[in-house]
Parts: structure tokens; sequence; C-alpha cells
């Protein structure tokens, strides 16, 4: 099948991308004490040297005390933005565009044993899994400094150049804890019956985002049904309850979905072979992100226990581009593998795909 589609020009207000692949954000704990470092800038340049329509950095975490659960992970703050500055000068010198994910792990744990949150932990009912009350609910002065840091750092994005905004929403981290019934039994505005009512937290994020950002530069909210700590968890169980999540962070100032599944193939509902961004578009009319083993013969969760994957055809995904189910495309492991990926794509060199080995993941290659 043609690879023509997944290298058309999509434009969305001020980001113009030369085709449709997105570099999907990956945690890669290389930034000691929340700093990035060269290596990382370099890391995302030779991406953007390898003509990736638009880079979504790793998860970067806003300005709450515990808001990461991993030394390493970056910061979105203080003395980090500098070197954030070098990694956007970076991509640019490169020909690319990169937006950073912002993000708060709430009562995710990490992988790190030793970790020691550097102050309270937030959480939306005090639960690290449903029924597990081990913490103190957030309140009110919590929830609404929490708002007010994801702005903050929006606006530093744009003020350091960078071409759009990424806010992670998935997952099990912060933002989806509220979204999720089985960590957000709040009786208060932030929580409530209904995945609307849930929906709240992340529209008000969504708000603050915009604002530091201001009306031109995209907005992207990722979501997702599952949790890293729970596959089969879901937050909406029909389209009508996804309609109703989707409904107010759509109004909020979402201009793009990035809908993510651990395959993308795979169907949301029963009845339609829509996969998750493929009904994201569909109810909000809005530019949807599809990610999820593209590329490769095996999910990504497989490979945090030592699993390889070997390339895979393209050819279900570019025939769901081509019939307009979803706008762009996500790709992780593969683009961790091989920076080159895309231009090997592009030109049909497919005999010089690399292989996904878990040794990616170890490296800043």
């Amino acid at each position: 099948m043609s690879v023509d589609a997944l290298f058309q020009p999509f434009q969305i207000k001020s980001l113009k991308l030369p085709n449709r692949i997105v570099m999907a954000p990956m945690t890669r704990s290389f930034s000691p004490g929340g700093i990035p470092t060269s290596d990382v800038a370099g890391y995302y340049r030779r991406r953007a040297e390898g003509d990736v329509g638009l880079i979504i950095t790793e998860g970067t975490v806003v300005e709450r005390p515990a808001a990461r659960n991993d030394a390493n992970v970056p910061v979105f703050h203080g003395e980090a933005l500098p070197e954030w500055k070098k990694v956007v000068d970076e991509v640019h010198a490169a020909g690319g565009l990169i937006a950073p994910q912002i993000w708060h792990v709430g009562s995710a744990r990490g992988q790190g044993e030793d970790w020691k949150p550097l102050g309270k932990v937030d959480s939306p009912s005090g639960m690290t899994t449903p029924g597990n009350r081990k913490l103190e609910p957030m309140t009110e002065e919590d929830i609404a400094d929490t708002i007010a840091a994801f702005g903050r750092s929006a606006k530093a994005a744009r003020e350091l150049g960078f071409d759009a905004v990424e806010i992670h929403g998935a997952h099990g981290y912060l933002i989806d804890q509220f979204f999720w019934s089985g960590l957000n039994d709040r009786n208060d505005r932030w929580g409530g019956p209904t995945i609307a009512d849930r929906a709240r937290f992340g529209a008000e994020v969504v708000k603050a985002v915009r604002e530091g950002i201001g009306p031109d530069m995209p907005l992207i909210l990722r979501l997702s049904q599952w949790k890293s700590h729970d596959f089969a968890a879901r937050n909406a169980h029909t389209p009508d309850e996804l309609a109703q999540w989707l409904a107010p962070l759509s109004e909020a100032g979402v201009d793009v979905f990035h809908g993510s599944q651990r395959r993308f193939w795979e169907p949301e509902f029963e009845g339609s072979d829509l996969n998750f961004a493929g009904w994201i578009k569909k109810l909000t009319g809005k530019p949807t992100i599809t990610v999820g083993s593209v590329g490769l013969d095996g999910e990504f969760i497989a490979a945090f226990g030592g699993a390889g994957s070997k390339p895979a055809s393209l050819d279900g995904l570019i025939a769901r581009l081509e019939r307009e189910e979803f706008d762009l495309v996500a790709v992780g492991r593969a683009l961790l593998a091989d920076p080159y990926w895309v231009q090997k794509i592009r030109d049909g060199r497919l005999g010089e795909l690399k292989d996904f080995e878990r040794s990616a993941m170890a490296t800043l290659s």
C-alpha cells in the first residue's frame, strides 16, 4: 500500500506539519534532578533530523511538590526552563517542530523504590488504587494551585518558542485520576456520579493552559481509558459516556485529542471498527492522534518485561488514515529504536527498519 497518506501536510492553528507522523511522548528519566541535559537535546534533535512531523516530549512536570515520582523525570519550571530552551533551539535548527507534554503524576507510584515525594502527594480522593485510601484528598487550595501550575508551565512553553503544548490527561495520572470513578469519589464540584462531573478538573486545567499559550498555539490533550496499573479500566463504557466526557474538555479549548491505546487497531466499542481516536473525532469533530504499537508486532507494555518487537505492516493504519478516522499518527518505540524510521518508511527502505529491543529504553540513542 502507498504510504502517501502519512506524508500529507497538516495544519492546525499556527502549527504547520510537513507530514502526519508524531513522536509519541515517552518517559525517559535521563534528566538528573529534573534538569534536561545536552544529551536530551541531542536525542530530540536526531528525531527532527529524521523528519518526524511533530515531536512531543517525554512527560515533564508542573510546579507542585510531588508532581513527579522519579528523581530523573524532567520538570518544566524554574532552572529547567533555560535547558528546555536549548532543546527547542536544537530541534528548530534541524527543521523540526516540538511540543512539551506537561504532566502531574498524582498518586501514581514510580519505578524507583527509593524515591520519596518532596511534599504532599496530590490525589482527588486519597486513593492509590480503588478502595485503597492512603493519602489526604486534595484541598480546594491544592486544586487551585495545581491548575495554576499547569497554566504557568504552558505560558513558559510559549515564551520558550515551543510550537504546541500537550497536556497529559491519560494512563492513571492526576488528571485521569479525577476522570476515573475508581479514584475519584469526591462529593464536591470536583467529583460526582457522571463522567461529565468528573471532567471539571481536566476542563479547568485546559482553560488555564489555553490562557497560558494564547489563542493561536495548538493545545493537545492526551486521554486514555486504560491505566498504567489497570489495563481493563474504563472511564467511558459507551459512546454516549464518551461524548459526555469529551464535551467539557472540547469546549474548554482543546484543539487536538490524542487517543491513547495499547494497540491502535482494537475497536473501542462493540458494533464499530472505530478505535479510540476514531470515536473521539466522530464525537467532537476535532482532529485526533492515534497511538499504540504503530509499526511493530508487539505491544509496548510487554517491552517493560524485556520483550522485543519486529517491524510490522502499516497497511491497516494507512487504510484508516485514508478514511480520515483520525488525522495524525504517534509512533513510540519504533522511533526509540531508530531516529530515521520516518525517512525509511517514506523512501520504501523497509529492509533497513530496525527491530525494537528493550535496550533502546535504557539509552538516549
